[in-house]
């Protein structure tokens, strides 16, 4: 049986992914485990940890019953409370049994997309308990797996996949938190129009126009006269939009013309992930 075409380019995506993973942590020897991840608080053992669990929690499995301990100064949020205990409880893992889990959760993983007949729009349970649809938990994975592939790519010094399935998913999500970032973290004037120029292994342009009510959209036809032109490099984008860098460690990577005071608050708001 073939999944539903709309989950198809999501599975697609998690695969490739989840795969580049298995592959780069295999050869790993124990201290490498604990090598610090662009992902703030966690190692390579915790981003494999966080990746077992949520597809553990894909397939249904109970979640840990687990106390966390109280000097985790990372976990400040319900919701990183939620994600921390998959982590958490994995930490003493070796490697062996991080890599033979993830071998073992990868192949159920994939006997779930092989004999997945549920409609797109199913309610599943999301984290935190949350009802969402069986399309949006897809995209989750996908988007989430890509963006902690390239935290691991990153801590262990191997570039690569940026242009991926998975990195197209990640553009396509990212984009959806721009309107909200411009119009309402960064207060931008309202009837106004900021350009995101992004360019490398995936290259687009992007208007946010900000109506009289101040709601944005983001739109593919270029402005005239914007107030504000970000021009940044697609992996630079990345790493700002899921807070794995501040604004100044990568001030040479974004150029910025028109509102210099508007474009300093759209980068202050730019992390979306929680």
């Amino acid at each position: 049986m073939s999944l539903h075409p709309t989950l198809q380019p999501y599975a697609d995506a998690w695969t490739h992914s989840v795969e580049a993973i298995s592959e780069m942590v295999q050869p790993l020897v124990e201290g490498e485990w604990n090598r610090r991840t662009p992902c703030p608080g966690w190692s390579v053992r915790d981003i494999v940890s966080h990746v077992i669990g949520l597809d553990c929690e894909m397939l249904g499995d109970p979640r840990p019953i687990h106390s966390l301990p109280r000097d985790l100064f990372h976990v400040t949020t319900e919701h990183q409370r939620y994600m921390e205990m998959q982590v958490d409880v994995r930490r003493h893992h070796t490697a062996p049994e991080m890599t033979a889990e993830l071998e073992y959760t990868v192949i159920r993983r994939n006997r779930q997309l092989r004999n997945e007949a549920r409609d797109p729009g199913t309610k599943v349970r999301g984290p935190l308990g949350k009802e969402i649809t069986l399309e949006q938990a897809y995209r989750a994975r996908a988007f989430d797996v890509w963006v902690h592939e390239q935290d691991l790519r990153a801590a262990l010094g191997l570039p690569g996949n940026l242009d991926s399935p998975g990195a197209y998913v990640t553009r396509d999500v990212l984009l959806e938190a721009l309107p909200k970032v411009v119009a309402h973290d960064a207060d931008a004037p309202r009837s106004s129009a900021i350009v995101f120029d992004v360019h490398g292994p995936v290259e687009f342009l992007r208007t946010v126009r900000v109506d009289i009510q101040g709601r944005g959209t983001v739109e593919t036809a270029p402005a005239l006269g914007p107030a504000a032109t970000l021009s940044l490099d697609w992996e630079t984008y990345v790493r700002l939009a899921c807070g794995r860098v501040s604004p100044e460690a990568v001030a040479d990577r974004v150029k910025t013309e028109g509102d210099q005071d508007l474009a300093a608050a759209i980068l202050r708001h730019f992390a979306v992930t929680p």
